[in-house]
């Protein structure tokens, strides 16, 4: 989704623009502001703005985007001297996948600049500044990534039940609770069930005495 504006003979500045979900790429919510903020550092400086890449309801979570590769690519071949973008993590959240950007960057001879961090490539202080931020990204990413883990791990001690709901017929509810009113015990229903390939919520045909009683119990409740 690129809105590419050739200037002839001109290698001038890129923006590259990212948001990570379909309703976004659907509203345009964050593009608009992406690209004021870098046409107006673009002024600041008195760079030309020459083209603008789009990738649209697209992860950052890989390099492997269509239009931040097309950009990439016309900066290799002199098309523009350096890629802007609003937030680093537009970019990319991989301390691996930025280092391997400013790798590019130095050997094709463009700049980067990111404006919600001190990362200008085209300085050796920013350079230097630019990995030291690239790393912090990726460990917050990993942060967030422990704490949903734990606060996961915590509800399913609480008996929390994750995920989407199971869905039981009423007919096999309704067998149980009448075989456990007949004086049946849980494993001799468990059994019955399992006798005649009888589906769990879950799809499964393993029916376990306590999950037998589970259903009873949350019937009667």
């Amino acid at each position: 989704m690129a809105r590419t504006q050739k200037t002839a003979k001109t290698a001038g500045a890129f923006a590259y623009l990212r948001v990570s979900t379909e309703e976004q790429a659907v509203s345009g919510l964050g593009l608009a502001a992406q690209e004021a903020a870098i046409r107006a550092e673009c002024s600041r400086r008195g760079l030309d703005l020459t083209a603008v890449y789009v990738d649209a309801g697209i992860s950052g979570k890989t390099l492997d985007r269509p239009e931040l590769q097309r950009a990439l690519a016309d900066l290799d071949a002199g098309r523009g001297s350096v890629l802007i973008v609003a937030k680093l993590d537009r970019l990319t959240r991989s301390v691996h996948d930025a280092t391997g950007i400013m790798l590019r960057a130095d050997r094709g001879g463009w700049g980067l600049v990111a404006l919600d961090a001190p990362v200008d490539t085209t300085t050796p202080h920013g350079a230097a500044m630019a990995q030291v931020i690239a790393v912090f990204a990726e460990l917050e990413r990993r942060l967030i990534g422990e704490r949903t883990k734990a606060a996961l791990a915590v509800k399913r001690a609480q008996g929390v039940r994750l995920g989407r709901p199971a869905v039981l017929d009423r007919s096999i509810v309704e067998r149980i609770v009448s075989e456990r009113a007949a004086g049946k015990g849980w494993s001799e229903i468990a059994r019955g069930l399992n006798a005649d390939g009888t589906p769990t919520a879950q799809g499964g045909t393993k029916w376990h005495p306590s999950t037998v009683r589970y259903v009873a119990m949350s019937h009667a409740a």
